[in-house]
């Protein structure tokens, strides 16, 4: 009989963290693969955005680092909740302070890389939102958070580096 594991997304605000402003704490990641370019026979790149519950914008799965959780736990749950993807959760990528739109305050948010071995088929947010794999230039491209852009330009010159010590 096969293991059945039921995944709920967190929801409220009541462990959320907030900075010394009064900004939300973000964690976000940028779940990537290697797919092999049948032509070439190298492998390329591949990384995985998220469309936004209010609409079709695409960026990579973030969310609100809670209290009982460390960046790279928030991580690995929020590749969860929003992309439906498990992995391995890399070295930090950095962190960016930004204006939330709807709030006008500045939010800190922290970006991982995940290595995604597994791709769920049912994962909590499912329903809620569409997952695409794409070549970093389309991600560059569609991305709508520049400093979402510029995580996923530290981890590309990470991975094209001799040295992966830091993933």
């Amino acid at each position: 009989m096969a293991a059945v594991c039921l995944l709920v997304s967190r929801s409220g605000r009541h462990l959320q963290r907030y900075n010394n402003t009064g900004g939300r704490q973000v964690v976000g990641c940028i779940p990537y693969r290697f797919k092999e370019d049948m032509m070439s026979n190298e492998l390329e790149l591949e990384v995985l955005l998220v469309s936004s519950q209010k609409g079709e914008a695409l960026m990579f799965p973030k969310g609100g680092w809670e209290i009982d959780e460390s960046l790279e736990e928030a991580a690995s749950r929020e590749s969860i909740e929003e992309a439906g993807v498990i992995g391995s959760v890399g070295n930090q990528l950095g962190q960016w302070n930004f204006v939330s739109k709807r709030h006008g305050i500045y939010y800190e948010g922290h970006m991982f890389p995940l290595f995604v071995n597994q791709q769920l088929d049912i994962w909590p947010e499912k329903n809620l939102r569409k997952r695409v794999w794409m070549t970093v230039p389309q991600a560059r491209e569609i991305c709508q958070h520049w400093w979402m852009k510029e995580a996923l330009d530290i981890l590309v010159k990470r991975l094209s580096s001799q040295d992966t010590r830091e993933l």
